[in-house]
């Protein structure tokens, strides 16, 4: 009997907020990609993010080599807003002084 070939979709979805997420679960595009650049193995990022499964990762790394210049260019955009949030963020919560003012009101609900 002849083996039947057939080719499966990658497991990416994309959320309401256009974050792509992979299987069902929250782990995102962004994350099992930045991993796989670091030189982690699939086995190595289901270990870190056992809610993946094996296959699903060697599926989204497939297509991220795949389509590399389209990947790359929707990380560049998310990184781009990432840094935008982060700067309306320290604009409203100014970080500087964050620690001592945490340490602050740790010791005076300690003293209460």
């Amino acid at each position: 009997m002849p083996l039947a070939v057939v080719t499966d979709p990658p497991p990416l979805f994309t959320n309401a907020d256009g974050v792509v997420r992979v299987g069902k679960t929250r782990v995102t595009l962004d994350t099992v990609v930045t991993a796989f650049l670091e030189g982690a193995t699939a086995e190595e990022i289901v270990e870190q993010y056992p809610s993946l499964q094996l296959s699903d990762i060697y599926s989204v790394i497939g297509y991220y080599l795949r389509h590399q210049a389209e990947v790359d260019n929707y990380l560049k955009i998310r990184q781009q807003r990432a840094a935008k949030v982060r700067q309306e963020n320290e604009r409203c919560f100014n970080p500087i002084g964050i620690r001592d003012r945490l340490l602050a009101r740790q010791f005076q609900q300690e003293s209460s």
